[in-house]
């Protein structure tokens, strides 16, 4: 049975760990620096959330755009993967070269760009099961 029910419960669990990372000096600020837009495609649900490094953000206090659903920004990289995969990544439970590997992801532009921003990712780890606790999804948070 998959994580989330459908497209809404995703974009509040994910999605909003996306908009807080685009704050975060240490997640979104790093991101900013390389100057790319990656696009995440999901299955089970469908959703699909573009982040834009490229340029200057347009709300206060962001250091990238996050965008939820569709868009006319051509990606540099597009990630597709099922909800639940990016929902254990989010967790620590998926070693993103191995996903990629496995096709568990898959990876479509210059994937050593991706690699470089996961130390930028990694503090999210921590962040997510909190978020989910606090939004009242504590029953998705994985052991």
């Amino acid at each position: 049975m998959p994580y989330f029910k459908d497209t809404q419960e995703f974009y509040a669990c994910v999605g909003e760990l996306m908009d807080r990372a685009k704050r975060d000096p240490n997640v979104g600020g790093k991101i900013a620096k390389s100057g790319i837009i990656i696009q995440f495609r999901y299955t089970d649900p469908e959703a699909v959330t573009t982040i834009n490094a490229r340029d200057k953000p347009t709300q206060p206090g962001a250091y990238v755009d996050v965008i939820h659903g569709p868009t006319d920004l051509k990606p540099d990289v597009t990630m597709s993967m099922k909800a639940d995969v990016s929902h254990e990544f989010w967790h620590g439970k998926v070693n993103l070269v191995a996903a990629l590997s496995k096709k568990q992801i898959v990876a479509e532009g210059p994937i050593p760009k991706i690699l470089k921003l996961l130390p930028a990712v990694q503090p999210l780890y921590k962040v997510y099961p909190a978020l989910l606790k606090e939004k009242g999804f504590g029953d998705k948070v994985l052991k």
